[in-house]
């Protein structure tokens, strides 16, 4: 460890700080100017369900949908059980319109069925979808979300209690609100519905963001009793990132690559709910790291910092 070069991760915190805020604003920007796409359980509307067989193009199938004039159409596909057996299927999904009427309906599905006949499209189902009951589940993950917070914050307030137990929780929570950010600017910037799967992005990366920084904070309070004042809180925490560095790096690349291969089969095989959840999942991923590594210890030692400074100046 002697000849490990030590990471300037403190002297650089300028531009790590820099960084993800820029993301952000620009997500702003990208979703004032284009809107923010959001899943029909959250909007309400129409869900159509058809069985094919072949090798449907489902740009085709979109376009047709939208000929009828009743908004834009959001096709996914999967699997359905169709006259008692498997079968390749297909959804339409319609934003919430009145004029959208069960006839406009009866009338849409014959027409695709012919316009398909070559695919074998056959109408399964039509779901009228409530937007309240989508709005109920998203605020019931975040109310999850909000009480894991306040757990984790009073978790490491009494494990690092050495170092400054709240303030390190306060900015472990700092770093999950970044990463929480991030993800939601990959949805602005891919233009992916914000859903379901938005929420469970966003709990399962609080789980392998939180550990990095845990392991970081963990290191910091090993190494300030290894070492006591010979090392300055900037050396302290430079250090303590450092070896910790590549712990991080073999678990974030473990997980991520593994989405990431999630997201490739599931693109090949053109399933878009799992790329909507294993693409997001990956950018998450990369943003607990990156926050873990870059900006969480950074804050805590601008915090203590700065605390010093304040006793100093009331002494």
């Amino acid at each position: 460890m002697k000849n490990q070069k030590i990471l300037d991760i403190f002297g650089k915190r300028k531009i790590f700080f820099t960084v993800p805020i820029v993301i952000a604003v620009i997500a702003v920007i990208v979703a004032l100017i284009f809107g923010i796409e959001v899943d029909i359980e959250f909007k309400g509307g129409t869900i159509m369900t058809y069985s094919y067989s072949g090798d449907l193009d489902t740009d085709a199938i979109k376009s047709a949908a939208e000929s009828y004039g009743y908004g834009s159409v959001g096709v996914s596909t999967g699997n359905a059980i169709a006259s008692g057996s498997m079968a390749q299927s297909v959804s339409l999904s319609f934003a919430a319109n009145d004029s959208f009427t069960e006839d406009a309906q009866n009338e849409m599905i014959g027409a695709l069925e012919e316009q398909f006949a070559d695919f074998q499209l056959t109408h399964q189902n039509t779901q009228d979808v409530n937007p309240t009951s989508g709005w109920k589940f998203f605020v019931k993950c975040l109310v999850a979300v909000v009480f894991s917070f306040l757990l984790l914050v009073i978790y490491i307030a009494f494990r690092f209690k050495k170092i400054g137990g709240l303030s390190a929780g306060i900015f472990a929570l700092v770093a999950l609100m970044h990463d929480i950010i991030i993800v939601f600017a990959a949805f602005i910037f891919f233009r992916l519905p914000l859903d379901a799967n938005f929420m469970a992005v966003v709990l399962t990366i609080l789980g392998y963001s939180i550990n990095n920084t845990i392991v970081t904070y963990d290191r910091i309070r090993e190494n300030r009793t290894l070492y006591g004042k010979r090392y300055g809180l900037v050396e302290l925490m430079n250090t303590s990132v450092t070896q910790t560095m590549t712990r991080s790096i073999n678990t974030t690349i473990t997980t991520a690559f593994a989405a990431l291969a999630i997201c490739v089969v599931a693109w090949i095989c053109g399933v878009e709910s799992i790329i909507s959840f294993a693409f997001p999942l990956f950018i998450g991923l990369i943003a607990g790291f990156y926050s873990s590594v870059f900006m969480s210890g950074s804050m805590w030692v601008m915090w203590q910092l700065h605390k010093s400074k304040k006793a100093a100046k009331e002494k």
